[in-house]
Order: C-alpha cells, then structure tokens, then sequence
C-alpha cells in the first residue's frame, strides 16, 4: 500500500512538472516574440511634427521608418484642408480657414500612440502624446495650441507613456524578475526597489536633460548582460554581494537601465519647454508600471508558495534559466550595433 501511494504521488508530481515546464515554454515563447525592445514594434509610439508655413499651409514629418505611409492625406485631416505636393520625408496640406482648436487629425495606425511635436508660427512649440485604439489615432489640436494644453493633460498622457514603456519594456521586466527572485525578506525588497528606482531616476534626468547623453547600442547591450549576470546568481545560488546586499547592484544596474528608459522618451521627441514636466509624469509612470508588475509577481509567488509549495524551487530555477536565455539571445543580437557607424 505504501508503495503505492508513493508510486501516485511521484506520478502526480511528474505530470505536474511536465505541465509546468510546459507553461513555462510557452511564456519563454511569448517574450520571445517581443525580443526587440525599445523599438516602435514594441513602445507601439509614433513620432510625427507638424510645422506650420505661410499662407496657411502646414507641413507633416514622420521620424520613424517602420511607419506607414499617409496614402490620400485629405481623409485624415479636416474636411476643408487638401493635400499638396509632397516633399521629402513629408507631406503638405493647405487649410482654409487656417487650423484652430476645434479641429482634429485622424492618424489610420493601429499603433498605441503618437507624439505629436507642432511648431507653430509664432515660434511656439508644443508637444502631445495621443493614445490609439487599435484603428486610429486621434489627435485634438486644442491640446496642441499654446497655453491649450493643461498641466493635467501633460500628467496624464506621458504617466500613461511611461507605464506603457515599462509594462512593454520587456528586458526592464525581466531585470525587475531576476531581482525579486534573488531577494528573502520584506526590507530586503523595499531597499532594492528604492535603490533601482533612484538609480535610473537619476541616470533618466542626466540623458533625458542632455547632461549626459549616451548612445543607445551600448545600453542595450549593457542591459542584456544585466539579466544573464542575474540569472547567474540565481542559478549558481552562492552567497556573493548580489545576495547579501542586492541593493548595490540594483543601483549599480538601474544607471544602465535608466539611460534605456532615457532613450525611449528621447526619441519620440519632445518640445525643448515640455521636457522637464514630461520627465517628470514619465518617471512617475515607470515607477508606476514597476510597482503594479512587482505586486502581481509577489500575489503569484504566494498563490504558488500555498499551492505548489515543493514546485516553487524548481520553477524560480526553471525561470532563471528562462532570464539568461532570453537575455543571452538579446545580447548577441544587440552585439553587432556596437560596430555600426
């Protein structure tokens, strides 16, 4: 009887395992289609500037190249505007009466925004982020006028942008993974926390304010390597720094990681007057985005620790191996932009 009973315990448990690993290689499958990070497959956000010219004509630039063209501009815009001759990388219309406030520009993207940078005659410059729904992009020129957009509306948007960028910015979520399962202990995590998060706050504003610009490649680089030195420790279990006191590499890590959050508000281009509050609000989103992951993954690893309690060992193992695979394969296909002029 008692070989029996053993024989169907090891039998539940095999058939546990192999559901684990299971699940476990389709997650490792769903990040893996999400590998390029920072890009605009993955931030989903489109830049575009629209400068206005004499005679009421405007001009629409579009920054990135994975974005599709305007084919038959007048179907987004106003229905008294029309298209004119396009120039290059841009596209011209002319209004009559000129644009105003209640006017709107339908963007035929399924993207999950667009920065819009207007430059307006009178020599002001003011920027928006505008959220999709999958179809369009609506973009309301009465937060695109000066003095029309409000300091709610600014919060707003680049506090949603910058939760996005963190909740889709899948190597930053990978990062924030491997730390937690390094950690033993409330105070442990709360210090880790804070020091990633002042850490990369501060490497954010430096990059983002133009103190301390540093090219892309290296960071993404650098932020790969973060993630397969974590898996590492995890895997080999030795009691280093990294255990004893994660804080210092968290804050060691997060200067790297926030140039990379600093690359993702860089790029989608921000009116030189809207840079230190969009800083701000977008900071606040990734801190944000970061607090919303980190509780979902201790609420699981309870439910798991109360469930599966003999599985749990082997399955922080099993995601371990998972981080430094994924970040391994990030690595040697970030490597060769470090040799790109």
């Amino acid at each position: 009887m008692l070989l029996s009973m053993m024989s169907d315990l090891h039998r539940r448990y095999t058939v546990s395992r192999r559901l684990s690993t299971q699940l476990f290689l389709i997650f490792i499958c769903l990040l893996g289609a999400q590998a390029n990070a920072h890009d605009i497959d993955v931030t989903g956000v489109a830049r575009v500037f629209m400068d206005e010219m004499p005679n009421n004509q405007y001009r629409l630039s579009i920054v990135d190249q994975q974005v599709p063209p305007l084919f038959n501009i007048e179907r987004i815009l106003p229905a008294r505007c029309e298209g004119l001759a396009p120039g290059n990388f841009n596209y011209r219309f002319q209004c009559d009466p000129a644009l105003n406030v209640d006017d709107r520009i339908s963007f035929p993207w399924s993207f999950q925004g667009v920065v819009l940078v207007a430059n307006w005659r009178d020599g002001s410059s003011v920027s928006g982020f505008f959220p999709g729904d999958g179809i369009n992009i609506e973009v309301p020129l009465s937060e695109l006028r000066a003095g029309a957009g409000s300091l709610g509306s600014l919060a707003t948007r680049y506090l949603q942008l910058g939760a996005e960028h963190i909740l889709f910015g899948i190597d930053h979520l990978l990062f924030i993974l491997g730390m937690l399962l390094l950690l033993q202990g409330f105070w442990k995590l709360i210090q880790t926390v804070t020091a990633f998060t002042v850490a990369h706050s501060i490497t954010l504003a430096c990059a983002a304010l133009g103190i301390f610009p540093v090219p892309n490649a290296p960071i993404e680089v650098l932020i790969a390597l973060s993630i397969m030195f974590l898996a590492r420790e995890i895997i080999m279990g030795q009691r280093t720094l990294v255990h004893s006191r994660p804080w210092v590499v968290a804050f060691a890590f997060g200067l790297i990681h926030g140039f990379g959050f600093a690359n993702a508000l860089g790029d989608i281009g921000l009116s030189e007057a809207d840079i230190p509050l969009a800083l701000l609000f977008f900071n606040l989103g990734v801190e944000a985005g970061q607090v919303a992951f980190i509780s979902v993954l201790i609420v699981a690893n309870l439910l798991i620790t109360k469930i599966l309690a003999n599985l749990l060992r082997s399955a922080h193992r099993g995601l371990a191996y998972g981080l430094g695979g994924i970040a391994a394969y990030w690595f040697v296909e970030r490597l060769p932009s470090l040799f790109l002029v």
